[in-house]
């Protein structure tokens, strides 16, 4: 056991939907799974356990940013032995490429977050994604005709930052897709743990224009992601 999630040995799945927003993990289940059951509901982090086309899978919320992220990856990687985990969130666009609605496929992550500095001293990482996992979700948009695209995403400390227009001008002049905050720990701790890693990021609004998908909307493009999700998990 973990000392934030409280679940009992062997009630949570090796596949794991990874969530900022709990209560997105919670209609997760409610929507996709059958025979759920929730497992831990410590500090209103909701995580579910059920059955989703026969396959046994657990979708776990996360919190927002990198250090609330970490806490909870790391316990299911070591505390309940997950092997594949998948991130479904949301981002902001900064390029002309990721659209509106579209689902990004993060290939790997830039950051300006001092938790690999801090790991690593001197050492300059890339965090990337599990390539198994990262080339059956795009090959499974395109048969789909998903509006996807793969690229690298920026994965931000700080949500209200006075130098995010600097910070996005080096993201975008790098290729970077999107603005998110929690991939580049994703991405760090399945090459540490020796796992498999991926990140899904829904386009809900644009850094460019300032344009943003009405929170009605919002979940319909959300689902498709979980749905591409989910069948990416299982071959």
């Amino acid at each position: 056991m973990g000392i934030h999630i409280e679940a009992k040995d062997g009630s949570i799945a090796e596949c794991v939907l990874l969530s900022g927003d709990p209560l997105r993990a919670k209609h997760i289940a409610q929507t996709y799974f059958s025979d759920s059951f929730c497992y831990n509901e410590i500090r209103g982090m909701y995580g579910y356990t059920g059955y989703w086309n026969g396959h046994r899978v657990s979708v776990q919320g996360t919190g927002m940013g990198m250090p609330s992220f970490s806490i909870y990856a790391h316990e299911l990687i070591e505390g309940y032995g997950v092997k594949k985990l998948i991130r479904v969130g949301t981002c902001g666009t900064i390029c002309e490429r990721a659209k509106l609605r579209s689902i990004v496929i993060a290939q790997a992550a830039d950051t300006d977050s001092g938790m690999n500095r801090s790991r690593f001293d001197s050492y300059s990482f890339a965090p990337c994604a599990s390539f198994s996992l990262l080339q059956r979700a795009w090959d499974l948009a395109m048969e789909k005709k998903l509006d996807a695209v793969v690229g690298n995403v920026f994965t931000s400390d700080q949500f209200y930052d006075g130098k995010i227009e600097e910070k996005v001008a080096i993201a975008k002049s790098l290729g970077a897709l999107a603005v998110e905050m929690e991939t580049c720990e994703l991405y760090t701790l399945a090459a540490l743990k020796k796992v498999k890693a991926l990140s899904l990021l829904t386009v809900s609004d644009s850094l460019l224009t300032l344009e943003q998908v009405p929170p009605l909307e919002r979940q319909v493009a959300f689902d498709e992601m979980v749905t591409l999700a989910l069948e990416t998990f299982f071959d």
